[in-house]
């Protein structure tokens, strides 16, 4: 690549994907943020609705989003990717992010064809392609804890439990996103009929032929703002040392899964783009946890991530966080 900066556009930027989307280019040393559209939000600066931009830009929201970039992020509401691109042609040299789940079981448009993003899984696709459907925040968590198995032929039935903070439900506000509601409280939801399961099993199954699974996936709401943690548990005859051996291997090269020598909490990754994992052995079952940052490692962050994977940068160029660990 040139010294020239890529220049880059945000369709959608009012909500916490775009918002975070935002705040990670504006800190890009080799991107310039040229717009950030929102229907809802023009005219406004961008830090009257995302605060922790206050004095690190004077951009405003506009609505329209005809200034020539290299590279757009899509951070719209599911199904607006699909339709935006039906309706608006944008130059094939311009790359093209959504981060919905428009585009992540192989749909097309527009002559368009887009890789599924998770770069763990097909990073050197990711470098080839000129379009990314991002994958979803608890898709990206719960893959990055089964990937090596699944690589090894070595999965069987997993049983899954994952809890996400109040953000993975968007801006919107709903009834289970009230503080009220969320304070001191937990439920779940969509108990084996989460949407990601479709864009899980097509990975999986693409690396183990003949795997039917079923991942059993219950997912459930936390009364906190930000993060994911997973468990999943499946019997194996792997001992722990082969287990961690099996995962270092798989991951070795890749800079931001890491496997752990201790139990791992959420405020380990919040504010990053890392997935952190830990392996137990109890009896015939190995148990998997990981954690992400839904809007990080989830969202914007391995958005940015199959960016640079995107433009031959560095794969973790601008993507050096610090957890909020205390």
């Amino acid at each position: 690549m040139s010294n020239t900066k890529i220049k880059a556009g945000i369709i959608g930027g009012a909500g916490y994907t775009g918002g975070e989307a935002a705040r990670l280019l504006l800190n890009h040393p080799s991107v310039e943020l040229v717009f950030v559209q929102s229907r809802s939000q023009a005219g406004k600066y961008l830090h009257e609705i995302h605060g922790d931009l206050t004095g690190e830009t004077d951009l405003k929201f506009t609505n329209t989003f005809n200034e020539p970039v290299d590279v757009l992020f899509l951070c719209l509401s599911h199904g607006e990717s699909k339709k935006l691109l039906s309706e608006h042609s944008f130059p094939a040299s311009v790359r093209i992010i959504d981060l919905g789940n428009d585009f992540r079981l192989g749909d097309k448009v527009n002559g368009r064809e887009f890789i599924y993003g998770l770069p763990e899984f097909q990073r050197e696709e990711i470098r080839k392609t000129t379009n990314v459907a991002n994958p979803g925040c608890f898709a990206t968590t719960i893959q990055l804890g089964l990937l090596p198995l699944a690589k090894a032929g070595l999965l069987k039935e997993v049983y899954t439990t994952g809890i996400t903070g109040s953000t993975g439900a968007g801006q919107k506000l709903q009834d289970s996103t009230h503080f009220t509601w969320r304070a001191n409280n937990i439920s779940a939801y969509k108990t084996l009929t989460h949407q990601h399961m479709a864009e899980i099993n097509q990975t999986l199954q693409s690396l183990q032929s003949g795997f039917t699974g079923p991942v059993n996936f219950v997912p459930w709401r936390g009364d906190f703002t930000r993060g994911i943690f997973v468990t999943s548990v499946m019997e194996s005859q792997l001992t722990i040392e082969a287990a961690n051996d099996l995962f270092n291997t798989y991951y070795s090269g890749h800079p931001f899964t890491r496997l752990s020598t201790k139990m791992i909490d959420i405020k380990q990754v919040v504010n990053t783009n890392k997935c952190l994992i830990f392996l137990e052995k109890i009896g015939n079952k190995i148990v998997i946890h990981s954690a992400t940052d839904n809007l990080l490692k989830g969202a914007s962050g391995q958005a940015l991530q199959n960016m640079n994977l995107m433009f031959g940068l560095g794969e973790s160029e601008g993507l050096c966080l610090k957890s909020t660990a205390y």
